[in-house]
């Protein structure tokens, strides 16, 4: 199947198929305030930085969508990649875009492929493609806060222990990582609140189909580590742990 891809600004007719696809996110997953706040509307301040991909002979079914911001880095409050991950890098692109500070790098948001097109290759396809993009736009550098996608089944591994894991080939042992570190990323550090999510007790009951109704961690499906439950609060809070990776471009 011969793949073509795209940015948003090259196609916008096609805005309307971003939303058709349907990711395997955990509900849970859905409930970051920050991704509520920020995330809408990327695709209207960044077309340019927005991917698409699809099948040749099939322009209308998109297979793969990938979403990426450009921030400024260094400076005051910023000489470090944020120990807050996504949020935070969100946060710092859409302040440089209202205050009009010139951007010197991009961050991935999501790569996101259909579920009739997942173990083709096509998650390795959209980061290389994120990496040409930014290169074209005439950035040197690519960061993500990447989540790992085999650490949900290890969620009291600590994110540091697990990101340094390497096969004897020296790639990381989580799949996820593997794929950025096959196309040139380095591991930067662990963002250790790189998202959060919070909310009373019946919503988590409704979110994950779990009582949660004793203190403590709780275990959830598909969560990086487990749920922080109080039950006196009436509330339960998880906070996730994601790992920076930095592409260097050209």
């Amino acid at each position: 199947m011969e793949i073509v891809t795209s940015t948003l600004a090259e196609r916008p007719e096609a805005e309307p198929l971003l939303w058709q696809l349907s990711g395997d996110w955990p509900t849970f997953m859905k409930q970051d305030r920050v991704a509520d706040l920020y995330f809408p509307g990327v695709e209207h301040d960044h077309p340019e930085f927005v991917l698409l991909a699809w099948a040749a002979d099939d322009p209308d079914t998109l297979l793969a969508r990938g979403f990426s911001v450009p921030f400024a880095f260094g400076g005051p409050g910023r000489e470090q990649l944020p120990d807050g991950g996504w949020d935070a890098v969100i946060q710092w692109a859409h302040a440089d875009r209202v205050h009009g500070h010139a951007p010197t790098h991009v961050s991935a948001l999501e790569i996101l492929v259909s579920a009739a097109a997942r173990g083709t290759g096509l998650s390795a396809r959209m980061v290389d493609a994120m990496r040409h993009n930014a290169s074209r736009l005439g950035f040197a550098d690519l960061v993500a806060p990447v989540r790992p996608s085999g650490k949900a089944a290890e969620p009291r591994v600590p994110m540091p222990e697990y990101a340094a894991r390497v096969r004897p080939d020296g790639l990381p042992t989580d799949p996820w990582l593997r794929v950025h570190a096959r196309a040139g990323a380095e591991v930067v550090k662990v963002a250790p609140v790189s998202m959060t999510v919070s909310g009373s007790l019946a919503e988590w009951r409704d979110w994950t189909g779990l009582p949660f109704d004793a203190d403590g961690d709780v275990e959830v499906p598909g969560a990086l580590a487990p749920v922080r439950c109080d039950v006196a609060r009436d509330a339960a809070v998880y906070v996730e742990p994601n790992v920076w990776m930095h592409h260097r471009l050209g």
